[in-house]
């Protein structure tokens, strides 16, 4: 019997059914069940119960599953939806999935991330040509460990052949966790799950390791497909087969070829004309930046006058500062190269580091503090000293982080001119905040 409104018994007050209001209710408390649901379902229909979520709901639950699945649900979903669920991804995980796309899709769904989001998945996709990473076929079928050999079984048409003969499962996080043969799943039972019928996965390659490490494995290991993970040990592909052992070779020969002075960048045999020429910019670059940290020092020159025991500090506050930075730019740099982070994480990096040597600052100051104490007798001193610390290490912290992403971010290279700008703001912190707070608290020194 309908309502004075008419509407169903089925029926809510918004007009929708009591499937759909379960639907989304399912979606919105169980994100990670609902993604197993969705992956054992047609697209078509997946994609519609996806699109129909809210937005928060959909992110969620999109970002849960595995990316053979999520490339097909982008296909299935209109440029806005595809920007919103592209742009709710992190980096890493956005950059693997638009890696599984033809060139033209790629392209068009990187063009509706802007051009800054778009340059930063670019250089997250683009190997180095001595790497694992840029021999990786990116056609590999990936799926929950907990999702059921029939479910699987169900899905395989929609993948081609290369993909089907070996299924890789994945945990909750989207870690590798093993594989499963297809002759293995074509014979288990329709209820068991890929975590009961999958094997290890032995042997594998990080994105970014040397393609001798590869060619060591294949010819050492009687497997014709190598795994490819990031640093969060997620799947991005597999290398295949002898022919890669082939191309392998004929790339390590010709580095072997070219390696005393055939390159452009220098050897350890090159001659020492090319030496100069590589190091000479860079010597009287930091020739600049000596004489720049020295016109501060010039700057304090009464001061050190009348105090010297100034001058023989002076070394312990640009030093520590030095190795504090030093540190961070060592962190931020791995980072960087192991695409651990990307220009976008800037913030939360330099927040960490300047974090880290503000604290580091604090134990420092106080090892400090006693030591120029018990040996000057003075507490003004010993203040000074302890001040400049704390506040130089936290700069140099901060200078560590920033100086490579902003190099990075200006299209250099952080590794060949990071380290030159980074001593020049570490002394200059040094001897700033040290000479600076004894010229302010001189009276203490008297």
């Amino acid at each position: 019997m309908s309502t004075e409104t008419g509407s169903t018994p089925l029926e809510n007050e918004s007009g929708m059914s009591a499937a759909s209001v379960l639907t989304q209710a399912f979606l919105r408390n169980f994100p990670r069940d609902a993604a197993r649901e969705l992956e054992t379902m047609a697209v078509e229909d997946a994609a519609g119960i996806l699109i129909s979520a809210p937005t928060f709901v959909r992110q969620r639950v999109y970002s849960l599953i595995t990316a053979p699945i999520a490339a097909q649900l982008l296909k299935q979903t209109n440029d806005t939806i595809a920007s919103e669920l592209l742009r709710s991804m992190d980096a890493g995980p956005c950059a693997a999935l638009l890696s599984r796309f033809e060139d033209a899709e790629r392209d068009h769904y990187l063009a509706l991330l802007g051009k800054e989001d778009a340059h930063q998945l670019r250089e997250l996709m683009d190997y180095p040509s001595n790497t694992a990473g840029y021999m990786m076929d990116t056609r590999v079928l990936s799926v929950n460990q907990e999702m059921t050999a029939s479910d699987v079984m169900g899905q395989l048409k929609q993948y081609p052949a290369i993909m089907r003969r070996r299924i890789y499962t994945l945990d909750d996080s989207m870690r590798l966790v093993g594989q499963v043969e297809l002759e293995k799943l074509v014979c288990a039972e329709p209820g068991q799950t890929l975590a009961e019928i999958s094997s290890s996965v032995v042997h594998f390659v990080a994105a970014l390791d040397p393609t001798s490490d590869v060619a060591d494995k294949l010819q050492k290991n009687v497997i014709d497909t190598l795994p490819v993970v990031d640093i969060h040990h997620r799947l991005l592909g597999v290398i295949r087969g002898a022919s890669a052992i082939e191309t392998l070779k004929e790339d390590i020969a010709s580095d072997l070829q070219t390696m005393v002075g055939a390159s452009r960048d220098e050897r350890a045999l090159s001659s020492s004309f090319f030496a100069v020429r590589k190091r000479q910019s860079w010597l009287q670059i930091n020739l600049l930046t000596g004489f720049l940290a020295a016109s501060v020092v010039g700057f304090f020159e009464s001061t050190i006058a009348q105090f010297t025991a100034l001058a023989v500090l002076m070394p312990v506050a640009a030093g520590q500062s030095g190795n504090t930075g030093a540190q961070a730019l060592a962190v931020t740099m791995r980072g960087l190269t192991l695409r651990e982070i990307t220009t976008r994480d800037w913030l939360r990096v330099t927040l960490k580091e300047a974090g880290a040597g503000f604290i580091n600052g604090i134990a420092i100051a106080l090892t400090c503090g006693v030591g120029v104490y018990f040996w000057s007798q003075s507490i003004g001193l010993a203040m000074v000293i302890a001040m400049a610390m704390v506040i130089s290490m936290t700069i140099a912290g901060t200078a560590g982080a920033l100086v490579p992403i902003c190099l990075k971010k200006l299209g250099q290279d952080p590794a060949q001119s990071s380290s030159i700008i980074l001593t020049t703001v570490t002394d200059i912190a040094g001897f700033m905040s040290f000479l600076g707070i004894a010229t302010a608290l001189s009276r203490l020194l008297v």
